[in-house]
């Protein structure tokens, strides 16, 4: 009996460790969405409004497309690098409003951020986007050459 209380203690503190150790290895998720709704009001909001829908034919919608969903080093070029108008195609249909590259405006922390924010949010559920992938971005190949992701599939 005193062996089997020993055993389990010991499987009890075994789990907990390995569980606190996981949880300290996760980003954040909720203090990097709270970030990046800041980031979104004061940055995004006036094209993709307040409920991520954007405008027919000028400003797309970020609520669940491929774009958002999908590639997220494709997702963080758009935002570095920003698009002329008229490259990005969601659902048949084209977007005109040109976007302003952000690579010289916002850090990488606050471009994950408000990425993390807008993957999470407008019915959104995705991985959070890390400094480090938009860092890695900000050196790779233009938006243009990147594809999206396959198109969610809906449940």
């Amino acid at each position: 009996m005193k062996k089997t209380i020993t055993t389990i203690t010991t499987i009890t503190i075994i789990l907990i460790t390995l569980s606190s150790f996981r949880q300290s290895n996760q980003p954040n998720i909720k203090a990097s969405v709270q970030r990046g709704e800041k980031v979104y009001a004061a940055t995004c909001l006036a094209c993709h409004q307040a409920d991520g829908d954007g405008a027919p034919r000028m400003n797309p919608t970020l609520v669940k497309t491929k774009w958002v969903l999908g590639n997220k080093t494709a997702l963080a070029k758009i935002v570095l690098n920003g698009l002329k108008g008229g490259e990005l195609e969601i659902d048949g249909n084209n977007f005109h409003n040109p976007m302003p590259a952000q690579a010289t405006v916002l850090t990488d922390l606050q471009i994950a951020d408000v990425l993390t924010y807008v993957r999470n949010s407008f019915g959104n559920k995705a991985s959070a986007v890390t400094p480090a992938e938009v860092k890695a971005a900000r050196k790779a190949a233009p938006p243009t050459t990147a594809k999206p992701a396959k198109k969610p599939t809906k449940h």
